[in-house]
């Protein structure tokens, strides 16, 4: 079949819906159909594509080629001609939420805490002193989200992740209310705000199915096919923040930024836009300590209001309301330096020990969980509390059957906080697990928690690690399990979680992460509730992580106290795992003995370290300490990480740099800050290209800053320690000038 369309530019448009036309033939505009064979099973997978085209040009780039109602008969024709096809169900070109991960152009950071008064003053007079005006918003207790507009279109949605990459979940965010399709003015802006569930839809609807309206909150806007427990329109947006892209980052039609000093005109131009924000109040004051006064009011003020107002808040924003200045306070890697969120008190409530039981961890430590009577505390029922360790333990002098206080700091982590006496069988009475059931349980003994010398799950003698119990078997299906979880959350291997981990370590005698590259289609197939799509899918996600960097292989292994930024700096350093593997074989030896390298130096004073510690102490942010235990670690795990690596392919992680290019970054280390024009992890690449190695904070070792616009504190930190500076301009400029012909 032919099908011809000759479409001119037109104007952004929002889609409307169209009267009843004949659409077997259409002319409308400049837009002509032909569908060669009317009706026919070509003419509809062609207009499918078609639209599907129009969408992607739509939603994505901002660039239609036809106008709203030409597009809306095209869709209208395959409405009639199959009613039930996919396409119809689709909101413009977007994913399946979650299916896709989204790297966030401006990073949704967390913000600094504080419960009490003294913090609030520390914060005014200290952390942000000479800042004479505050906004203060309520701390909605919903899930983050944030909204990308191109050219005042919504193009994508996505969940906050791990504060850089989220989950793209625009298709479902385009039916939360609140979330304009379009805004009112032609802009490229990124919102930012939290989608929460009204009170009172959660307790007419869903309180018999959830703990809280949080948890259906975040589940609804991560569902798949619309098949959560809540439905997306029960939900509403509320923005609390506004971020405009850099000029390369904008859509080139684009206009400039509204002109705004302060962030409260920031949210009065998103009211003008049709955007809902957070309810907001401003305090200004010369004097910091009148102004500390004033906000402790407010916080006081939300305190009193938070059991009538219609949404869950579990605490107050406090944000420096100048942009100028925030820009100069900066942020830590953690946090804004110009923003506090002040949490309510701690909620307590008494409940019951019922029993301890102890879990073995990915590495080797084994967790005692206490079971408590069903107990509400900040809107969740708890029912189950981790003890943290047998020193904890000794600490309270807990026993079971004890009465004890529950405590969740921040409205966040569940913990026991302290113990009032023994239970009596009345405290058992008239309770609810979170799913409406009646608690029903026989009164304990009461004793002391049982001290486990052996491992819960393999037997395994244990040894004592400081305040911690451990396991020393590196085979051990407890430690298994959470290594496995971790490596696959690690290398983003989608649908591979806990129970699909469960059933193969029951069914397919699946023991550690080897094992996942060895499992095959049959394997899987017979698991239950396991498709062949849903097989297909697992061993896609284990095929696309055969070929990993060194730095992929040490993060995912989840060493004990050896994180991804340890990892990165070592990988970059070493670069080769023969190399890596030779320090571990020596890194228990003394200096003067064989592998230990010298004893003394030059000078004839004694090393302290090996030569394999000291390999590792030369990188920077590497202690004697943290060697140690990267090293101990591999070799712990050498039999281990041997069948892996049979299974897997090592690749460098980026080319080393020509040898003929006469600007090398060889050894460099180097910290970028302010507004770049261009994403950090491209320009952070291209560091790593020529042999340097990008660095988040800023010391005397740092060799070079990159700076763009509003650059903060860091700037003035390396200022102080007389290291070169270098805007991005002039960066790029010497790597192009420098380049071989």
């Amino acid at each position: 079949m032919k099908w011809k369309t000759d479409f001119p530019p037109t104007s952004l448009m929002p889609f409307r819906k169209v009267n009843d036309e004949n659409v077997h033939s259409i002319q409308a505009g400049h837009c002509v159909v032909h569908p060669a064979s009317p009706g026919g099973d070509t003419e509809i997978e062609a207009l499918a594509l078609e639209i599907s085209r129009h969408s992607d040009l739509y939603y994505s780039h901002a660039t239609p080629e036809i106008s709203d109602n030409e597009f809306d008969l095209l869709v209208e024709r395959l409405r009639r001609l199959d009613p039930t096809h996919p396409q119809l169900t689709k909101v413009g070109s977007d994913p399946v939420p979650g299916s896709e991960k989204v790297i966030h152009l401006f990073p949704m950071r967390s913000l600094d805490k504080a419960t009490l008064d003294t913090e609030i003053i520390h914060f005014v007079t200290e952390t942000v002193k000479s800042e004479t005006r505050f906004l203060i918003q309520p701390k909605l207790d919903g899930t983050a989200l944030s909204l990308e507009y191109r050219l005042g279109r919504l193009v994508r949605a996505a969940t906050r992740g791990n504060g850089i990459k989220g989950e793209d979940v625009t298709a479902n965010a385009r039916r939360v209310i609140g979330v304009p399709e379009r805004l009112l003015e032609p802009v490229d802006v990124h919102i930012r705000g939290e989608v929460v569930m009204p009170l009172e839809i959660f307790h007419r609807s869903y309180s018999h199915i959830s703990p809280n309206p949080r948890n259906l909150a975040s589940g609804a806007l991560r569902q798949k096919y619309s098949d959560g427990k809540a439905d997306v329109k029960d939900l509403r947006f509320f923005a609390y923040d506004v971020l405009f892209p850099s000029h390369s980052d904008r859509h080139p039609d684009a206009p400039q930024p509204p002109p705004a000093s302060d962030d409260s005109s920031h949210l009065e131009w998103l009211t003008k836009m049709g955007v809902s924000p957070a309810e907001w109040d401003v305090v200004e004051s010369l004097k910091p300590t009148i102004s500390s006064t004033k906000i402790i009011e407010k916080t006081q003020k939300w305190m009193l209001k938070r059991s009538e107002f219609p949404y869950e808040i579990d605490g107050v924003v406090i944000k420096v309301d100048a942009l100028a200045q925030r820009n100069e306070l900066g942020n830590t890697a953690h946090h804004p330096r110009w923003a506090l969120a002040w949490k309510f008190a701690p909620e307590v409530s008494e409940t019951v020990l019922l029993d301890v039981s102890w879990k073995t961890g990915r590495t080797g430590v084994v967790t005692p969980v206490a079971k408590v009577a069903p107990q509400m505390v900040g809107g969740v029922t708890v029912e189950h509390v981790t003890l943290h360790n047998i020193g904890e333990i000794k600490r309270l002098g807990i026993q079971i059957c004890d009465r004890v206080r529950l405590v969740r700091r921040g409205d966040v982590i569940p913990k026991i906080e302290s113990v009032i006496g023994p239970a009596k069988e009345e405290d058992l009475k008239d309770r609810f697990h979170a799913d409406g059931r009646i608690f029903k349980s026989h009164f304990p003994l009461r004793r002391k928690p049982p001290i486990p010398t052996n491992c819960p799950e393999c037997g395994v003698f244990l040894v004592e690690d400081g305040a911690f119990l451990r396991c020393p078997n590196m085979t051990c299906g407890g430690r298994g399990k959470h290594a496995i979880l971790y490596w696959c959350r690690f290398l983003e291997m989608d649908g591979i979680g806990e129970k699909l981990v469960d059933q193969l370590m029951s069914a397919a005698d699946l023991k550690s992460v080897v094992d996942l590259y060895r499992l095959d289609f049959d394997q899987l197939l017979a698991l239950d509730r396991m498709g062949e799509r849903s097989a297909s899918n697992v061993l896609l996600q284990i095929e696309k992580t055969r070929k990993l960097t060194l730095y992929q292989l040490l993060s995912a292994l989840g060493l004990p106290r050896i994180g991804p930024e340890i990892s990165l700096s070592v990988a970059h350093s070493i670069k080769k795992w023969p190399e890596l593997e030779n320090l571990v074989r020596s890194w228990d030896a003394l200096p003067g003995q064989p592998n230990g390298g010298p004893e003394c130096d030059g000078e004839g004073r004694p090393y302290k370290h090996n030569s394999s510690i000291r390999r590792l102490t030369s990188i920077e942010g590497v202690g004697a300490l943290v060697a140690e235990q990267l090293l101990s670690g591999l070799a712990t795990r050498s039999d281990m990480i041997g069948e892996i690596l049979s299974e897997i392919e090592l690749i460098d992680d980026d080319s080393p740099p020509n040898s003929s290019t006469p600007l090398s970054l060889v050894g460099m280390s180097i910290c970028l800050t302010g507004t770049l024009s261009m994403p950090r992890k491209e320009i952070q690449k291209i560091i790593r290209n020529a042999g340097g190695r990008p660095v988040s904070s800023i010391s005397s070792k740092l060799d070079l800053l990159i700076v763009g616009e509003n650059a903060g504190s860091k700037l003035e930190k390396a200022t102080s320690f007389g290291i070169n500076i270098v805007d991005e301009e002039a960066f790029f400029e010497l790597i192009s000038d420098n380049q071989p012909t």
